[in-house]
């Protein structure tokens, strides 16, 4: 497996989906309980090669763990969004590569880009830190160190990395949480309207 340094924006995605599977943002439910949980998300938010899903299917409970403790260190640096704490973090994480290489660039006949290829015998855990170092340079690099962000519903602990183009996202996960919101308002409204009207 090797990740593509211009894939920035879908590795920044994975390290969200992946801090915001911890028990402290479901309220007691971790959504990555075991390694079938696991292999589930690798199939949703793995890079349409399949590598990470293949590693996943390999995985014990040791691996699991390994991408538990990964899901904490990420996001200790969503939030710690210095700029020098982001870049020396994710440097590390960055460690399972073997180097760089140039790779075909799939959109472009005859063009190459930057990509870091794991290392031989690299585990999933391996895989999901060169994914999130890579995500978060990328964005340090690309978009800024204020793009590293809390949620903004006020009942979620969820935390996010927005690569957004106008980078104003609000919310970890804006299906949910925004809409937990938009509903929330609603009924106030709709409570103000009836309280008024009487």
């Amino acid at each position: 497996m090797q990740v593509a340094f211009d894939d920035y924006v879908w590795a920044a995605g994975v390290a969200t989906e992946l801090v915001n599977t911890t028990a402290e943002v479901w309220r007691g439910d971790d959504h990555l309980p075991d390694v079938a949980a696991l292999v589930a998300f690798t199939d949703l938010h793995g890079d349409g090669t399949g590598a990470l899903s293949e590693l996943a299917r390999r995985a014990r409970t040791a691996d699991l763990h390994a991408v538990h403790a990964l899901r904490t260190t990420v996001r200790d640096l969503i939030d710690q969004p210095d700029r020098d704490h982001l870049i020396a973090g994710a440097t590390t994480l960055t460690s399972p590569a073997q180097g760089t290489t140039l790779i075909p660039d799939p959109a472009h006949v005859n063009r190459t880009r930057w990509a870091a290829p794991l290392r031989d015998g690299a585990t999933i855990a391996d895989a999901l830190s060169l994914t999130c170092g890579i995500g978060i340079l990328g964005v340090v690099h690309t978009l800024g160190e204020q793009r590293f962000r809390p949620c903004g519903a006020p009942t979620c602990r969820g935390a996010f990395i927005d690569t957004t183009r106008p980078g104003r996202r609000r919310y970890c996960m804006p299906g949910l949480c925004g809409n937990r919101i938009n509903v929330a308002n609603h009924r106030a409204r709709q409570a103000t309207t009836r309280t008024n009207s009487e």
